[in-house]
């Protein structure tokens, strides 16, 4: 974190748009909550609504002047659009491209045929590697889409139990959307906290790679004995390259998705390595693995790799460019509205209050940033809220955090939200119909490998915390 970061959070949190003490404090952020909880879960209204009302409510319940509450929310709007906005659309290109194009086809593929030569042992392993590739640009509700009518075919053809098929690409996507940037949740949490984003990265990896194994492949084993369902056959739509007469290779399609991680991945050595900001060489680091430049690039290099290879027009890689940022409107005003959520937070001098009870506590800051992500999720349903309300409430304690523990404190944010998903959440009911469970098969399955990928990540994440 940049001294001026630090002096700009310390600012916040000294002069609170409100003199309220903790105890009032404490009560405006429950009833802040609990109104953000009520209007998604009972009254069904959209999450962007629902954390405007509920930073309001935050702020006249802390007795602050609503003036003051009205520009605290649209400065933590505008900030947040402004730093992850970006990111979010060109990710949401580059997704689309891969999908129109037929390059996640391609991946699917490939992968399967080589998979397939092992007997069908190696499948899972197989839909893991498949959903970590193709989860890296796309939204997790836009990766299961894509991804299912694969794992429909392939439990099909193979004669393979769809859980064991099904759970390691869930999971595969899962954490990719819960912890590894360029995804809106841990954007938004790196934004807020101020972490180095190359360093989040690469940490993420490392606490993905054995996270999804343990959730993916391992779990299916017993999720396809608790949950022994064969493959619907009225669900497996038809795929893009179908209509396509020619599409991207392979190799072309795997370098274009990983050119912004490799980008920002670099980034992030050469601060390691070289660490020394004024050298030209890390400068020049700073410039090309900045994520936007990194993913500004990725999208150049698909309308070539992927678009033409396609056999995409101009008028076509417009197309395709316009139909992919119209549905992101929607998770651009939830993710802006929790960023005002979390200004709220900060200016009403709640940041400052959590740093002042939790110097009494013996319990780790990450495991609290853990648990808090973890209640938020619970209540409503959303990974995304969970992760921008609890970097919201945590952000102060980053504050004299070194840039390793920033990064991890992230990471704890993202396991948090992942955990124990039910009723209240959109992935839940779009798992049970895509997979044609029960609510009872769904929550043995799928809500019991979000809660392992949540807790093992979690636990992850402390464990690295004691030796970084």
């Amino acid at each position: 974190m940049t001294s001026l970061s630090v002096e700009m959070l310390a600012a916040d949190a000294v002069e609170p748009i409100t003199s309220a003490g903790h105890a009032q404090l404490g009560i405006a952020v429950l009833a802040g909550i609990a109104v953000i909880v009520l209007l998604i879960t009972k009254f069904k209204v959209h999450a962007f609504l629902a954390l405007t009302i509920g930073s309001l409510a935050l702020g006249a319940f802390a007795g602050a002047p609503l003036d003051k509450v009205i520009t605290s929310f649209s400065g933590g709007l505008g900030s947040t659009v402004a730093g992850v906005g970006v990111l979010i659309a060109l990710g949401a290109i580059l997704g689309k491209l891969l999908a129109d194009s037929g390059g996640a086809d391609q991946i699917v593929d490939t992968i399967l045929a080589k998979a397939g030569k092992s007997g069908g042992k190696a499948m899972p392993w197989a839909m893991v590697l498949i959903a970590a590739v193709i989860g890296l640009p796309l939204f997790f509700e836009v990766g299961i889409v894509l991804l299912i009518p694969v794992v429909l075919m392939v439990a099909k053809r193979g004669n393979y139990s769809l859980m064991r098929i099904g759970i390691p690409a869930l999971a595969g996507l899962s954490v990719m959307h819960g912890l590894i940037p360029p995804h809106p949740g841990p954007l938004v949490a790196i934004d807020a906290v101020h972490a180095n984003l190359g360093i989040t990265l690469a940490l993420g990896i490392v606490v993905a790679i054995p996270t999804v194994i343990i959730a993916g492949p391992v779990f299916s084993k017993y999720a396809a004995k608790w949950v022994d369902v064969s493959a619907p056959d009225k669900m497996i739509p038809a795929r893009a390259s179908e209509q396509l007469e020619k599409r991207p290779s392979f190799g072309a399609s795997v370098v274009t998705i990983l050119l912004p991680v490799v980008m920002m991945l670099a980034k992030a050595l050469v601060d390691i390595v070289v660490d020394n900001p004024d050298a030209t060489v890390q400068r020049t680091f700073d410039v090309i693995g900045n994520p936007l430049t990194a993913l500004l690039v990725a999208v150049v290099v698909a309308m070539f790799t992927l678009g033409r290879a396609a056999g995409f027009t101009k008028g076509k890689l417009q197309e395709t460019t316009e139909k992919s940022l119209a549905p992101i409107a929607g998770v651009l005003l939830i993710v802006g509205a929790g960023g005002g959520f979390k200004q709220t937070l900060i200016d009403s001098g709640v940041g400052q209050m959590v740093l002042d009870i939790s110097k009494d506590w013996s319990i780790p800051t990450l495991l609290l940033a853990w648990l808090i992500a973890v209640v938020i999720r619970l209540a409503t349903g959303s990974a995304t809220v969970a992760t921008v309300s609890a970097a919201g409430l945590v952000a102060p304690l980053a504050a004299g955090m070194t840039d390793t523990h920033t990064a991890l404190l992230v990471l704890a944010i993202g396991a948090g939200s992942l955990f124990f998903s039910h009723v209240n959440d959109a992935g839940f009911w779009l798992v049970k119909e895509y997979f044609g469970l029960s609510v009872g098969q769904t929550v043995k399955t799928w809500s019991v490998m979000e809660t392992i990928i949540s807790v093992v990540a979690g636990g992850l994440v402390l464990l690295l915390s004691l030796v970084l």
